[in-house]
């Protein structure tokens, strides 16, 4: 593989730990305080992505309750408005402090081919973080990782269950289990009250795997959830596989670290089980 096909960690020592054995402490405490001892098979997940000392630890009771199969779906938000609406990586790596974590080809261009809104798009991916900091929890679980990397930039409901229902032909087509991690924290940067108020409006309908009931909760209530995209398309994709609910695992927000209520952002860690 060329250095050119490795994507490079763009938040490593700020996000989490740049030291390769500082990070894999960190991620096993994570997973072990959660004390989730049964990882069970899971169609998908909703994590969050914020700097490991907020939201590591919900981060850590999400992956520990899942068992973690070769292959990974992993969808974010586009943070930076840099690239297309639909941005995939269908080659080479990305390189964490844990070491490098390959993209399945072979899945990224059936997928292509399955969602033509899909296009290949490695700006979008350079220096956003959201999928980054979950691949350490992934790959510390799964040595043998491959993923497919996804960054979501448009709001559009219909593109959005599009992706979804591309992402489940795809599955549904080969018999290796896959698990579609949609990477999302919560409402953003109001009270410690009004967050948990609006993040609950979007967990409800979350819980009962209803994309469009998640996606007019958010543009309606004005919930900041900045990967209600990836939610949306890994609700699609989950029911249409036959999924028939999902669970909550841990909620908290920042204000549970820095004693900050006044402005916090909130995260919640679900799991929509395998059937």
């Amino acid at each position: 593989m060329t250095a050119a096909a490795v994507r490079h960690p763009a938040v490593a020592g700020r996000f989490y730990p740049r030291d390769p054995e500082a990070l894999r402490q960190e991620v096993r405490r994570y997973l072990t305080e959660s004390g989730q001892t049964k990882p069970a098979p899971a169609l998908g997940c909703l994590a969050p992505h914020a700097g490991y000392m907020y939201s590591g630890h919900v981060a850590g009771a999400v992956f520990a309750a899942s068992e973690i199969p070769e292959l990974c779906f992993v969808l974010c938000p586009n943070h930076t408005g840099v690239g297309r609406p639909l941005a995939i990586v269908s080659e080479g790596a990305w390189e964490t402090p844990l070491g490098d974590v390959p993209i399945d080809s072979a899945f990224a261009a059936a997928l292509k081919q399955r969602c033509p809104l899909l296009e290949e798009d490695s700006s979008a991916h350079r220096t956003e973080h959201a999928i980054e900091v979950e691949l350490p929890f992934l790959q510390s679980i799964q040595p043998d990782l491959k993923f497919v990397p996804i960054a979501i930039g448009t709001s559009r409901f219909e593109e959005l269950e599009q992706l979804g229902n591309a992402i489940a032909d795809v599955i549904a087509a080969q018999t290796t289990r896959v698990l579609i991690v949609a990477s999302s924290d919560m409402n953003h940067y109001e009270s410690d009250a009004i967050t948990r108020v609006k993040d609950q409006s979007a967990i409800e309908p979350i819980l009962r795997l209803d994309a469009r009931a998640l996606y007019d909760a958010v543009t309606q209530k004005h919930i900041s959830m900045c990967g209600f995209g990836p939610a949306v398309a890994m609700l699609t994709a989950t029911k249409k596989l036959g999924a028939k609910c999902a669970e909550l695992i841990k909620y908290a927000n920042s204000g549970d670290v820095s004693g900050d209520r006044d402005q916090v952002v909130g995260y919640a860690g679900i799991i929509v089980p395998a059937i």
